[in-house]
């Protein structure tokens, strides 16, 4: 009587022990995420100060497109033209990430990519370049230190991630 006591509090107690604090620290991790106030990612986190991204592109829609997913996720959005423009824009403050167009007129991404790597006040700036072409596409793999390529049409939903793990690794300062 006693061993089959012993084999049934086995066979039930062990698993109990066992699974009871596994299940209490998964509903206190679930309970953790869905707090209300917590934010869902960096972006909408209420305590740190909205990230600011640099998008260029020489396309109005593309760079309203950007904008718009950007802001929406809760960033500041700055916009330039070609390179020469954003390379004015740079000196003037700190970004969290550059988004650019690989082909622009005046001074086209692959170049400004150059520009902002050899300058010692940008060259930890995070880029992703954007394109439409196969062929720059492919020039690009060339240069060191992008954070991603993505083409024309990108995928909102990638794009924005890729963005937001950038954001978290250099935030930007508030200065305008």
């Amino acid at each position: 009587m006693l061993e089959q006591l012993q084999q049934t509090l086995n066979v039930y107690l062990i698993p109990f022990v066992i699974a009871v604090p596994i299940a209490i620290l998964l509903l206190l991790a679930a309970r953790r995420e869905h707090t209300p106030g917590r934010s869902a990612g960096p972006a909408a986190t209420p305590t740190t100060a909205p990230a600011r991204i640099l998008v260029v592109d020489d396309s109005a829609v593309a760079r309203a497109k950007l904008r718009k997913l950007f802001e929406n996720a809760g960033h500041v959005v700055e916009i330039a033209h070609d390179g020469i423009q954003a390379l004015a824009q740079l000196q003037q403050g700190r970004y969290a990430v550059l988004v650019t167009d690989l082909e622009m007129p005046n001074m086209n991404g692959i170049e400004l990519i150059a520009a902002v790597q050899a300058n010692l006040d940008t060259e930890d700036l995070p880029i992703v370049a954007i394109t439409g072409h196969e062929e720059l596409q492919a020039r690009v793999h060339d240069c060191q230190g992008l954070y991603g390529i993505f083409k024309k049409p990108w995928n909102d939903r990638e794009l924005l991630k890729r963005i937001e793990a950038l954001v978290s690794l250099r935030p930007s300062k508030s200065t305008a």
